[in-house]
């Protein structure tokens, strides 16, 4: 989707970039298929703020979208493709055959009109749902599922995409786009193709007020305090942190600290780490 630059007749207008929506087909969701999620605005149930920088933004709706994607072998249609305030995807709503409707992350390149199928008897089409098993090596997947019947957990935002490199036993060898490779077993789900809003990352809001109506609230950095408010704070005009490795305001080190746990059992499903030799064939 291409994106629009703004010409600079307002401040906020000055430097802001936004998609132009040109897929979005409607702007009403479907109501069976909407929920209200409580706003905590980043408190606690003391009434502290335990998580910063939320709070406020616009009223939103939930769209309960289907992860799983098990309805095998019953072929949908899709009505719309639409937009979800909670993820940075696309999402697209199907009608089943059997009158059942159903949101799903919607890929790159699909349409309205377009046919839609899970279960082993699908086609390595776009948008179609197959175990790992039945998906040919070097196919480009998304939603991946980490425990079978689980639901897809991984590669679900926008522009993202894995490849299915090898499949070794019992076992599929994903390398995911962040540059990590990792095992998943073949009787996991996964979902054909690239996910849609390739440009997200091309986005720039323009002005301060659109992150609050998303619901963010304004980051102060940590040497513009007082002391008593971060480890950074004090000192006389620009100080430096004044301490060997930057601090959280809780004392943590950060920006770069591993905060991994060294002998997670899911280590050892990973083959290669992300960052580590990104993008680069399997030996």
């Amino acid at each position: 989707m291409p994106v629009k630059p703004f010409r600079p007749m307002t401040p906020g207008q000055r430097g802001r970039v936004d998609l132009d929506y040109s897929e979005i087909t409607t702007a009403h969701p479907e109501k069976s298929l909407l929920t209200k999620l409580q706003k905590h605005c980043g408190r606690d149930s003391s009434g502290r703020i335990s998580v910063r920088h939320q709070g406020g933004g616009n009223k939103q709706f939930y769209r309960m979208i289907d992860f799983r994607r098990d309805k095998d072998g019953i072929p949908a249609r899709v009505v719309s493709i639409e937009y979800d305030p909670y993820r940075t995807a696309f999402i697209a709503l199907l009608n089943y055959a059997d009158g059942e409707k159903r949101y799903i992350l919607s890929p790159n390149g699909i349409k309205v009109g377009d046919p839609i199928l899970s279960g082993e008897t699908a086609e390595i089409t776009s948008g179609n749902c197959l175990k790992l098993k039945n998906i040919p090596l070097g196919t480009v997947i998304h939603n991946i599922e980490l425990r079978v019947g689980q639901g897809g957990k991984m590669v679900r935002s926008a522009g993202s995409g894995a490849q299915l490199a090898a499949k070794e036993g019992d076992y599929a060898i994903i390398r995911l786009p962040s540059g990590e490779t990792r095992l998943v077993l073949l009787e996991c789900r996964a979902t054909i193709g690239q996910l849609s809003n390739t440009d997200n990352k091309n986005i720039s809001l323009g002005k301060a007020g659109r992150s609050r109506h998303r619901g963010i609230r304004p980051t102060v950095r940590g040497v513009a305090m007082n002391p008593c408010d971060h480890p950074h704070g004090g000192g006389e005009g620009k100080a430096p942190i004044g301490r060997p490795s930057p601090m959280t305001p809780w004392g943590k080190k950060t920006l770069g600290k591993k905060t991994r746990h060294r002998r997670r059992p899911s280590d050892r499903f990973i083959i290669s780490r992300r960052g580590a030799a990104k993008g680069a064939l399997l030996t």
